[in-house]
């Protein structure tokens, strides 16, 4: 399977300015995934999409390759991933040039255990699915069956059941995205219009060092994952 190895940084980030190529710990953030990416041995090919120069920049001098420079218009505060790796695609494909799947890879979830893209990349092949993506487990208070919705001043289950599960044994696993992998079957990024289709695999990264970055608190978790050694430890 051929498959497109695509890192996604935009500029303008506003809640920490410059933060794809923020520097942690010595390394541009955004450097982290590369090297992650740069690993693997199921990857295709391996790119950056982005619409800012300076970032840009830096992503050619530490090795990545830009085959592009992103429209201002896919670079806003709502477009969304799917439309990125649209764009990605069909720039490649006018040039002759196709992927049986894509493989997104957000730089703000930089810490990835090594090997973890490929084993991802083998159980998305292994499983047909439509999609795969990595996901940690929901802590039991969390379980959507033990969440609640307002509906016109009451509260009802979320998931819709009329009885609450009350012991915990019995809760099924639920899961998050972590955000780390996305891997998606071109026909579905194409012809369904979707990141996801319908048959969804996953990968557990339960356990693994982890932050997903998004305010000053989550990068200085960052920093004290890489600091601390406890990226290292866990990977």
């Amino acid at each position: 399977m051929k498959i497109l190895g695509l890192i996604p940084a935009r500029g303008g980030s506003k809640g920490i300015p410059g933060k794809n190529i923020k520097p942690l710990q010595g390394k541009p953030l955004l450097q982290y995934t590369f090297e992650s990416a740069r690993d693997s041995k199921k990857l295709s090919k391996l790119i950056l999409s982005s619409d800012d120069p300076e970032i840009i920049a830096v992503a050619e001098r530490i090795g990545l390759e830009v085959p592009f420079t992103r429209p201002a218009a896919l670079a806003a505060d709502d477009t969304s991933s799917l439309e990125v790796v649209q764009h990605a695609l069909n720039f490649f494909a006018q040039k002759g040039e196709n992927f049986d799947a894509v493989c997104l890879l957000q730089p703000t979830t930089p810490f990835r255990r090594p090997g973890l893209i490929d084993e991802a990349i083998g159980k998305f092949i292994s499983g047909n699915f439509d999609s795969l993506i990595s996901v940690r487990k929901v802590p039991p208070e969390f379980s959507p069956h033990w969440v609640f919705e307002e509906v016109n001043g009451r509260l009802k289950i979320a998931t819709g059941e009329t009885e609450i599960i009350t012991r915990r044994q019995e809760l099924p696993k639920a899961y998050h995205r972590d955000g780390a992998i996305y891997l998606t079957k071109t026909e579905v990024l194409l012809e369904q219009n979707s990141l996801y289709g319908r048959n969804i695999g996953f990968i557990d990264t339960t356990g693994d060092p982890y932050v997903n970055i998004d305010t000053q608190e989550d990068w200085e978790e960052a920093e004290f994952l890489v600091e601390s050694g406890k990226w290292r430890e866990g990977s």
